[in-house]
């Protein structure tokens, strides 16, 4: 199989930088594995990098689509997967990096995704039973399909499946022989790099950046699912939340909470070598890449 590097870590954690650094190391490019990073115009709200972070080494999958448009974990994929293909063939070597975890390993992993748009009328319906409701739904339908009654999402997504014509179970079908390398910090310093990080952000025009964006047509109900920077400043706008302050002390509990789960599903994989940020994480990660990279 290709290979593939891919380097995984929270938010403001410093994956970016670090990925641009080994990727001018190692001849590499980098393709953004970020949800909200595919979409035009959301630029300080989700992170993105700079043309000046860049550095000069070339991103895939940013700024793909306009804001409002449908793009699914199965678009990510096939676009990924396409761009991973597209670097190996030209002889460089492809870099993943991203904190959405489903993104990452429906690269690394190889999902076994479908191309059908989701039946949001099925999905409102099945929101309105109870978990063990839903269960003996799913017992009727596919009797022993070995998923955890209690687990309400997997219940509801392996229904929804059905519900369109899927009747294989997924299996994951992975394409590349993948290294993850995690990037993570000390809960207090993390803590004071979301900090200092939206502030700057907000200082770069955060807060006119979604006002651009609903003035040019951007609905309300696309920034509030996008959540954290573009849910709270959406609801700042309009007024639900009337004090800035206020609005970015919350705004700042809520991604910290969102880093703590990103930490939790990074944790699962037990494949990842974490590198230890306080001294010299790229040595470290080129160390391990040399090694990697010539076997």
């Amino acid at each position: 199989m290709d290979k593939l590097i891919a380097i995984v870590g929270t938010n403001a954690s410093g994956k970016s930088s670090l990925g641009v650094e080994l990727a001018l190391r190692f001849n590499g490019e980098i393709v953004s594995a970020d949800s909200r990073q595919v979409y035009k115009g959301l630029d300080l709200g989700s992170g993105k990098i700079t043309p000046e972070g860049m550095r000069g080494v070339p991103h895939h999958l940013l700024d793909v689509v306009k804001p409002g448009e449908f793009f699914s974990m199965a678009d990510f994929q096939r676009s990924a997967y396409k761009s991973i293909d597209d670097i190996t063939a030209r002889g460089h070597v492809p870099f993943l990096v991203g904190g959405t975890g489903l993104y990452v390993d429906s690269v690394t992993k190889g999902y076994n995704l479908s191309d059908i748009e989701p039946d949001l009328a099925y999905r409102e319906e099945l929101e309105t039973h109870t978990t063990p409701e839903l269960w003996e739904m799913l017992e009727a339908l596919e009797p022993g399909s070995g998923i955890d009654p209690k687990n309400r999402n997997r219940v509801m997504r392996r229904l929804e499946k059905l519900h369109q014509g899927d009747a294989q179970p997924n299996k994951n079908t992975p394409r590349y022989d993948v290294l993850t390398l995690g990037v993570k910090w000390d809960r207090q310093t993390l803590k004071e790099r979301i900090d200092e990080r939206l502030a700057r952000r907000v200082d770069a025009g955060m807060i006119d950046e979604v006002a651009r964006l609903r003035e040019s047509g951007v609905s309300d109900e696309f920034l509030l699912k996008l959540g954290l920077e573009y849910r709270y400043v959406t609801q700042y706008l309009r007024g639900e939340l009337a004090d800035r302050q206020e609005m970015l002390d919350e705004l700042s509990l809520a991604i910290k909470r969102f880093a703590k789960r990103q930490v939790t599903w990074f944790k699962k994989d037990t494949g990842i070598i974490w590198l230890d940020m306080e001294h010299d994480p790229a040595e470290q990660a080129s160390e391990t890449i040399k090694e990697y990279l010539e076997k």
